[in-house]
């Protein structure tokens, strides 16, 4: 990695360790300025606003709780559980092969940042890892029908996961590095990153409210400008327009099940492997492959290491996959299964369950977690059988779109609907 990357990884590593220091000073200072200052010493003991004051400051605790309430969780979330992909067993040894020599070379004054551990996809058909998607009945894939692979963490990418340079992992449903909160923005933290930011804007709507009044009530009795309420305004307008920002973007991320990572590659199209009855054969408009992979699998591969198929569609059909070896774990021969290989337009969402049900996958599904940050998002759960993040109606689209051959589990499923 080039000096210059390495220096802007270090200062945002900083940056994410010094700014939550500055947003417990603006706690504090507002904590003064509003209660303190205006509600008491202005408003209760100077004008006998005795209503207003206690008002203004129920309202201003109430908000300024849950605010500190939501900000404490998305901070502790984004430093304990920033929702990381395990390492695998090999690079786990060779990170802490890596520390030890980062540490060496640190005391002889060399620069270790520019030092990285790239691997090329793994090729072995028994790779580590594979199991866990070709269990699921839909993962997303490249070309060659095997997952994405991150070549740093020399590990398969789960659905939703990308890398993250600057705290060098993959993150599930990544969304962004945030120096506010002292850390990643993922699938464990965005629905407290949201509760704060509405929070927040709630809470700087009520220190902007009571500094206007009390500044308009100077401004009756002809006293000069008050620095304090000068410094609420312009601090409380300035960060309730950017709180309000961020609450309106994290709505929109929420009820369209994106995050900004989805935003940025919107122009892209996805790849996806869709389970389909066992060996059936690739067609001209789409390919399949059976996993588990043995070494005579002859996919057609992508940017995993070997050609992608042609744009039309239509190439020679693979070779099948030959049955698993009498020499093979029966677990394997019990486990095969067969994939189709599609790809979405432009644009698609293959997560998008529709605006209530994406909002409760990452709300909650009941008023107190929507309204308190207490609990996980349901998007955390991975334990389902069918895919590692709930699908939307686009793969039943994807289906019928590539006249896909249902499985027993489909075709039960079409009959009963």
């Amino acid at each position: 990695m080039p000096p210059s990357d390495a220096a802007n990884r270090n200062a945002t590593r900083w940056a994410i360790r010094i700014v939550p220091i500055f947003i417990f000073g603006a706690f504090g200072f507002s904590a003064y300025a509003v209660v303190a200052h205006l509600c008491v010493n202005y408003l209760y003991r100077q004008k006998y606003q005795y209503g207003t004051a206690i008002a203004l400051i129920v309202l201003y605790a109430v908000f300024y709780l849950l605010t500190l309430w939501s900000y404490l969780r998305t901070l502790i979330i984004a430093n304990t559980d920033p929702a990381f992909v395990p390492y695998t067993e090999r690079r786990e040894t060779a990170e802490k092969e890596r520390k030890a020599v980062k540490a060496n070379r640190k005391a002889k004054g060399g620069d270790i940042e520019s030092q990285e551990s790239w691997l090329p996809a793994d090729t072995d058909p028994d790779s580590p890892g594979l199991e866990a998607f070709y269990s699921k009945d839909v993962f997303i894939c490249e070309s060659d029908g095997r997952p994405r692979w991150c070549s740093l963490c020399w590990n398969w990418k789960p659905d939703r996961a990308s890398h993250s340079s600057e705290l060098e992992r993959c993150v599930r449903k990544m969304d962004h590095l945030c120096p506010w909160v002292g850390g990643m923005i993922s699938e464990t933290n965005f629905n407290f990153f949201t509760h704060f930011t509405f929070y927040c804007t709630l809470f700087l709507s009520v220190c902007l409210g009571a500094a206007a009044y009390c500044l308009r009530l100077q401004q009756k009795e002809g006293r000069s400008l008050d620095g304090i309420i000068v410094a609420v305004l312009v601090l409380a307008g300035l960060f309730g327009f950017f709180a309000f920002g961020m609450t309106a973007t994290s709505a929109r991320y929420i009820f369209q099940n994106i995050t900004n990572i989805d935003v940025l590659r919107q122009d892209q199209q996805q790849y996806l492997a869709i389970r389909v009855p066992l060996d059936s054969p690739s067609t001209p408009t789409y390919w399949t492959v059976t996993y588990p992979l043995t070494t005579s699998t002859r996919a057609p591969l992508g940017r995993n290491g070997e050609p992608p198929p042609p744009a039309d569609g239509r190439a020679n059909v693979p070779s099948e996959s030959k049955p698993t070896p009498p020499s093979a774990a029966k677990r394997d021969a019990a486990a095969r299964r067969t994939f189709a290989l599609v790809k979405t337009e432009l644009g698609e969402n293959p997560f998008d369950l529709g605006p209530w049900r994406n909002f409760k996958s990452v709300m909650g599904n009941g008023p107190l977690e929507w309204l308190l940050p207490m609990w996980h998002s349901p998007c955390c759960n991975h334990d389902s059988i069918h895919s590692d993040y709930e699908f939307g109606p686009l793969i039943d689209e994807l289906r019928k779109r590539y006249k896909l051959p249902a499985t027993d589990e489909n075709a039960e499923a079409n009959g009963g609907s």
